[in-house]
């Protein structure tokens, strides 16, 4: 049965994917995806990040300013910098508010603004959980129970001992064959060894790239030393 063999296949390779990555970033990354649409939250959304923008440009301005040769700049760079980093890191904060309302509106619209960016976000985060498991850990208890009787494919006779062809056909497939729960079980053994060697090859290619800047920047000195020898051999 080819097909059951890749959708047990696919369901691993899915299962991997999502433990290699990470829930949480999954999450974040489809949150911010969703927030482009047209929903309740996509305008809170879109000015928290260009808050964040303009926090960023107003950082990197402060760093390329001298605090001794350019202090009026610097001094009102750095204000805004504390303004907009308190604007980021406080929850009361009258991001989403236009400035001719009152004050005590501000906060209590703001708090509201941020409580009910929160509750959709944690309920985008239940959905999306729920979803997961439904489409990940599931099927990797449901395909081997419904297929427990069906023959993955069959073992040449002969190849194996008795016990050896039990425990493959284990638990409800006919001696002889490699069960769904056997199957299962070698995808994900080979999926995890394939993705251990690409993270260590990953590995040891950026520790490679790494070494090599500061032995180019080592050279560099030591060539220019030389020539610098050499013309004066020469004069």
């Amino acid at each position: 049965m080819p097909s059951i063999l890749v959708v047990v296949f696919l369901i691993e390779v899915a299962a991997r994917l999502v433990s290699a990555i990470g829930a949480t970033a999954i999450n974040d990354f489809l949150w911010t995806l969703v927030n482009y649409l047209p929903i309740p939250t996509s305008k809170a959304a879109a000015q928290q990040r260009k808050l964040q923008a303009e926090y960023l440009k107003v950082r990197g301005e402060l760093n390329a300013t001298s605090s001794q040769d350019q202090f009026a700049k610097w001094a009102r760079l750095r204000r805004q910098h504390d303004k907009l980093l308190e604007q980021l890191e406080s929850t009361s904060t009258p991001l989403f508010i236009p400035p001719v309302m009152g004050q005590g509106n501000l906060v209590l619209t703001a708090v509201t603004a941020e409580k009910g960016m929160e509750a959709a976000r944690s309920r985008f985060d239940n959905y999306l959980n729920g979803f997961r498991l439904l489409v990940t850990k599931a099927p990797q208890y449901f395909v081997p129970f419904w297929y427990a009787k069906e023959p993955m494919f069959w073992i040449p006779h002969g190849w194996f001992p008795y016990y050896a062809e039990w425990i493959i056909s284990f638990p409800r497939a006919p001696l002889g064959s490699v069960s769904v729960a056997s199957w299962q079980l070698a995808c994900s053994g080979v999926i995890a060894l394939l993705s251990d060697l690409i993270t260590g090859i990953y590995g040891l290619v950026s520790s490679a790239k790494q070494t090599e800047v500061p032995l180019k920047a080592s050279r560099q000195p030591a060539a220019e030393k030389q020539k610098a020898t050499e013309e004066k051999k020469e004069l």
